[in-house]
């Protein structure tokens, strides 16, 4: 009884500590977030401090998820690191709770918080980053500035497969859904693989069978340049395809990977960074789980030996390390080096493994 009940008090304080560090940082990313968009869009006079609340709303969900793991890390830091300065887990340890008894409430706190944020969390997020597309693409579409809204850096390319023969689509950035692109090259050839033309547009838009591409330049080998406000580009792609083959990881919800990385599988081209989204959302509960033995790590250590200041600085390094090594490991798993399994896997793996042995080598050995 005297377990459970000290449980529940770890559990409570260690949820409370996460959740008022990550409402911290959540209100000062989505100040920061609004101050920018409001710089961004100071020229745009359509743009009213509503837009701007509705889209600052919007985008912050996709801040948040990057946020969590380092909410769990401080947060059972803060926790943990507490309960030693006040000898309460003196107190867990004269009742005769072992180590992995008084971590196990956090660690199945971090479980359940990452259950949530992927099943419950991300689809929303996913759904809000779209809707943030879709205003933040029409606010630069108008007003003469940079079309369409820009995911990133990263261009988009796509194959595709038509009554002309195939064509690859390169294209700088998509709203709406994919169905309206921005900064078009498209290369064209015939059924025998030969080259044809190589077209570029300032935007296109899946039609009926169709792009329909706006501010044409076709350039066919042996002939000149020539320019067309319109121009036509047959496809076999519904906007279905489109959107899953084009659209960023963020921006599909965890209940549609699946289908999205068999629709980019049909367009021709690798499906790698829907699978590695889709796995790296599967181990996000063991991630938060990792950094809950890191945060116990850097408590028990206080207790044990002193020195708050530096190991509180070598758990914040561990935490910075692990995210490094979760980003590497997801660059290179979305460029097709790693699978993307284990690129999505090996950092929470790693994580727990090198916790759950710190934690049996003071405790235990």
């Amino acid at each position: 009884m005297i377990g459970r009940i000290l449980g529940f008090y770890f559990a409570r304080r260690f949820a409370h500590a996460v959740a008022v560090i990550f409402l911290s940082c959540v209100t000062l990313i989505v100040l920061v977030d609004f101050l920018e968009m409001a710089r961004r869009t100071a020229d745009r006079d359509q743009v009213t401090v509503s837009l701007l609340a509705l889209l600052t709303l919007y985008r912050a969900p996709a801040f948040t998820e990057q946020l969590l793991p380092f909410a769990v890390l401080f947060g059972g830091m803060v926790t943990f690191v507490i309960l030693s300065r006040r000898l309460e887990l003196v107190v867990a340890r004269a009742v005769g709770l072992s180590v992995w008894q008084f971590i196990t409430p956090p660690v199945l706190v971090a479980f359940l918080v990452g259950v949530f944020a992927t099943c419950v969390f991300n689809p929303i997020s996913a759904d809000f980053k779209e809707r943030a597309n879709q205003i933040e693409g029409d606010i630069f579409a108008s007003g003469g500035g940079t079309p369409g809204f820009t995911q990133g850096k990263k261009e988009f390319w796509i194959r595709q497969q038509s009554v002309d023969g195939q064509s690859i689509i390169q294209a700088q950035s998509s709203r709406q859904g994919g169905r309206v692109l921005s900064g078009v090259v498209i290369f064209e050839f015939d059924p025998a693989g030969n080259f044809m033309e190589r077209v570029e547009a300032k935007s296109a838009t899946l039609g009926d069978g169709a792009w329909i591409l706006t501010g044409a330049k076709v350039l066919v080998p042996g002939l000149d340049l020539a320019s067309y406000d319109t121009y036509l580009i047959a496809t076999k792609l519904d906007p279905k395809q489109v959107q899953d083959s084009l659209i960023a990881p963020e921006t599909v919800s965890f209940w549609q990977l699946p289908s999205a990385i068999r629709s980019a599988e049909q367009s021709g081209f690798g499906a790698e960074k829907y699978r590695l989204q889709l796995q790296s959302l599967l181990a996000k509960p063991f991630l938060l789980v990792a950094m809950v033995l890191i945060a116990a790590v850097v408590g028990l250590r206080v207790f044990r030996f002193g020195g708050v200041g530096q190991t509180i600085l070598g758990g914040v390094l561990a935490g910075f390390l692990l995210y490094v090594g979760t980003k590497l490991a997801e660059d290179l798993g979305e460029a097709g080096i790693v699978h993307p399994v284990a690129a999505a896997w090996f950092p929470a793996v790693t994580g727990i493994l090198l916790g759950a042995l710190i934690l049996l080598h003071r405790e235990d050995g």
